[in-house]
C-alpha cells in the first residue's frame, strides 16, 4: 500500500485553511487555528490516529468559533476521502471505547461512502472555557458529511465537558486508525459491491 497523503487548501470570506495530511503517519501534529481547545482536540485525534497533520486555520473569530470549526472539519473530511483513494485493501470498519475518569466515550466508523452522523452525548454545561460544546457535534457532522463516512458517537456517561469532548476525540482517532489500516488478508474494497 502506497502512502496516503492528501492537501486541501480552503478559502472563504469566513476563513482561509491549510492542510496537509498523511493516513501513514506516526501521529506528528502542527495545528494552528485560533481557538485553543480544538487545537487540542485536534492534537488528540491526530496523535491517536498516528495522522501527520499539519493545519493553519485564519477565521473570523470576532464572530465566533463556528465556521472555523466547521470549515476545518469540511478540509479535513476531504482530505481522508482523498488520501484513502479506492479504499482497496482497508479494514474500513473501526471502534473504540475511550474512559477519561468519570466519562466513556464510545466511537463506532464505516468509511461507507455514505455520510450518516449519529451523535447522542449530553453535556452538562455549554461551554468549555470560551468554547461552545454545541461545536463538538458541528465539527463531526461536517467531518462525516465530506469523509463520506458513517460516524456513530455515544457517551453513556460523563459529568465534566472537557473529559467528555477530550474523550471523543481520542476515541475518534483511535477508531479511524484501525479503519483506515491495511488489512493483509483482503484483496481489493471491502465491499459486495466493489466500490466504497
Amino acid at each position: 500500500m502506497s502512502r496516503r497523503q492528501a492537501s486541501i487548501e480552503r478559502k472563504t470570506k469566513e476563513t482561509e485553511i491549510s492542510l496537509r495530511l498523511d493516513l501513514d503517519g506516526e501521529g506528528a501534529v502542527e495545528v494552528s487555528t485560533g481557538v485553543g481547545f480544538f487545537d487540542h482536540m485536534l492534537d488528540h485525534l491526530g496523535r491517536h490516529g498516528l495522522f501527520d497533520l499539519k493545519l493553519e486555520a485564519k477565521g473570523d473569530l470576532h464572530v465566533d468559533a463556528h465556521h472555523t470549526v466547521e470549515d476545518v472539519a469540511i478540509c479535513l473530511g476531504q482530505a481522508i476521502d482523498q488520501a484513502l483513494g479506492d479504499k482497496a485493501g482497508i479494514f474500513r470498519y473501526g471502534h473504540f471505547a475511550v474512559p477519561m475518569e468519570e466519562t466513556l466515550a464510545e466511537v463506532a466508523v464505516d468509511l461507507s461512502g455514505r455520510p450518516a452522523l449519529v451523535y447522542r452525548v449530553v453535556y452538562p454545561g455549554e461551554k468549555i472555557g470560551e468554547f461552545d460544546v454545541e461545536l463538538v457535534e458541528e465539527f463531526l457532522r461536517a467531518l462525516t458529511n465530506n469523509a463520506k463516512m458513517n460516524l456513530h458517537v455515544m457517551v453513556p456517561y460523563g459529568t465534566n465537558n472537557h473529559h467528555i469532548a477530550e474523550a471523543i476525540f481520542k476515541a475518534l482517532g483511535k477508531a479511524l486508525c484501525m479503519a483506515v489500516a491495511g488489512d493483509p488478508r483482503r484483496k481489493g474494497v471491502p465491499s459486495t459491491k466493489g466500490t466504497l
